[in-house]
């Protein structure tokens, strides 16, 4: 059988420097749509111990990078809801938690998330033992354009656990 290599489909908006100053939406989700964070519980996130991980690391973003702030997020149970704000054109400037080089660079905000991605998995493999804890493959990202689109989606990702059940990403409903 012969292989054949297949370029990966970028999901980055195509020319665009994600290095830049500006607002981005992101979700990262955990492969196979396993909920690993916790579960919701009337309408509440209740984090499991994997949830209070990645939410010490995600709140400490921006401890590691220097001109990056964290917005609205939530982590659900098998993905995290988030609105990185970046302030100034990246000069490779802070410490990233655990830096992997990456085939191509996207920016300042495939780092961030990679480096995320990163942290938490080598904490929940050596805390926990628990190797079945995986991420998707890469993320889902949104420029964020305006205030109208920051404040749909701030008002989007408080309100996420409140549409749980009719998420996709809730796996019960990959059954109805």
């Amino acid at each position: 059988m012969q292989y054949i290599h297949r370029e990966r489909k970028l999901n980055r908006l195509k020319n665009y420097d994600y290095s830049r100053s500006g607002c981005y939406f992101a979700t990262l989700s955990t492969k196979n749509r396993i909920e690993h964070f916790g579960k919701i519980e009337d309408a509440k996130m209740i984090l499991s111990q994997h949830g209070v991980i990645s939410e010490r690391y995600w709140k400490e973003i921006p401890n590691h990078y220097k001109y990056v702030e964290i917005d609205e997020f939530i982590i659900m149970p098998n993905h995290i809801h988030g609105i990185i704000i970046i302030n100034v054109n990246y000069n490779k400037v802070g410490t990233e938690h655990c830096s992997v080089p990456t085939k191509k660079n996207y920016g300042l905000l495939s780092n961030i998330v990679k480096s995320f991605k990163n942290v938490v998995t080598k904490i929940i493999h050596d805390q926990f033992q628990d190797y079945g804890f995986k991420w998707q493959r890469s993320f889902y990202d949104h420029v964020i354009r305006d205030e109208t689109s920051l404040n749909k989606i701030r008002e989007y990702v408080v309100n996420n656990p409140l549409k749980w059940d009719w998420d996709k990403n809730n796996i019960e409903n990959l059954f109805m």
